[in-house]
């Protein structure tokens, strides 16, 4: 009797991808897993802060000023007489000036500034007046000129005809070139304009303008002495001025 044939081993039936994910779940550990997707995220975020673009510098950020001085610019014009060249004249720019601060200042004597300054920085700059000096004489507000001379007056002082104040003209010296001519009579306060007021003695356009403000305001000078009540006017000067008015 012939003996009986050995089988080949029957294969095991083909087993699920889940089956296969938990059986392998179990072998390796859940606390490999875990430590192991730890690691991935740590490298993960450490290689994504490194590669990342840098900040921009605090400079980067700050406003750019696009604006530059200004230019000026001359069209020439269209027909060039002959004789002349054509083409682009650069302006002259004056940028400072050089004046003489003379009288009751501190310290006088020749100063250079901005050409866009007016009297007062000059006086200012000369020291300020003297405690006799008299600011009523000038106009502080008047731009200044290049080469001019600027005195400024004590109190009681007439004004030296030669000598403007400013940009002013000079006024009319009289014949024994002693500052400016005398009015023909008293001026009547009551009437007088201000070009009248600024011939007497010691009155600029200053203390003209404050007659000329208190007549207004508080009605006629009732007497001279009525001055005293106008800033500007002391008592030297009201004593200076009593026989060339009236009321």
């Amino acid at each position: 009797m012939p003996e009986p044939t050995e089988l080949p081993p029957r294969p095991l039936p083909p087993r699920s991808a889940a089956a296969a994910i938990a059986t392998w779940a179990q072998w390796f550990g859940l606390g490999r897993m875990v430590a192991s997707a730890l690691s991935v995220v740590i490298v993960v975020g450490g290689a994504v802060w490194l590669l990342r673009a840098p900040a921009p510098a605090t400079e980067a950020t700050l406003p750019v000023a696009t604006g530059g001085a200004p230019t000026v610019t001359i069209t020439p014009p269209s027909t060039v007489p002959a004789g002349d060249v054509a083409g682009t004249v650069a302006p002259t720019i004056v940028s400072s000036v050089v004046v003489h601060v003379a009288g009751a200042v501190q310290m006088p004597g020749v100063y250079e500034l901005a050409a866009a300054s007016r009297v007062g920085d000059a006086v200012t700059l000369a020291g300020g007046v003297t405690p006799d000096g008299d600011l009523d004489g000038l106009n502080l507000a008047a731009p200044i000129v290049d080469g001019e001379r600027i005195y400024v007056p004590v109190r009681g002082e007439v004004d030296p005809a030669a000598v403007p104040s400013g940009a002013e003209a000079a006024r009319p010296i009289d014949a024994a070139g002693g500052g400016s001519a005398p009015p023909a009579g008293p001026i009547d306060l009551n009437a007088a304009t201000a070009a009248d007021l600024e011939t007497l003695p010691g009155i600029g356009p200053a203390t003209a303008f404050a007659i000329i403000d208190d007549r207004t305001r508080n009605g006629p000078f009732a007497s001279v002495d009525d001055l005293d009540r106008v800033p500007g006017v002391g008592p030297a000067k009201l004593d200076s001025l009593r026989d060339l008015v009236r009321v």
